[in-house]
């Protein structure tokens, strides 16, 4: 009895710990994403989804994993990530994101996109660079035309 006790301790131990959801960092250079394929090299574009299990998948930028989410199942998705354009390397919330399409900001797949944590910093590279600012909610549909 005291056996099968410790084992359970250890099953819920590793169930607790597998299950971490939580962003991962994106390994430049040899990750891979997970829609295209291409090797994860642009550090201001890249993005992340992960699952309610913690489930991580990578993307050479932000319209891979939108159009990632046409095949999967979205209600198993926690969280959506999304490069910020100003600090490279830095994931931030994609649902609270400003976005720019402005061509004059190339992005890896070719739609231009960039994500921005606030709002002033997405108005100003507008300003520099032209283009037109979405939410979230805005960019899927945007997409989905």
């Amino acid at each position: 009895m005291q056996t099968l006790k410790h084992y359970s301790i250890l099953a819920l131990l590793l169930l607790f710990l597998g299950c971490n959801v939580s962003p991962k960092a994106i390994n430049y250079g040899s990750d891979g994403c997970h829609f295209c394929k291409m090797t994860i090299v642009d550090k201001v574009h890249a993005a992340e989804i992960v699952t309610k299990k913690g489930k991580v998948y990578k993307f050479d930028a932000t319209e891979c994993m939108i159009n990632f989410m046409e095949d999967f199942e979205t209600s198993k998705i926690e969280l959506y990530l999304s490069n910020n354009y100003t600090e490279p390397e830095t994931l931030i919330d994609a649902t609270q994101a400003t976005f720019l399409i402005s061509k004059n900001i190339p992005s890896p797949m070719g739609a231009f996109l960039s994500a921005f944590k606030n709002i002033a910093d997405a108005e100003k590279f507008k300003n520099e660079k032209g283009g037109k600012l979405y939410n979230w909610e805005a960019l899927l549909a945007k997409f989905k035309d």
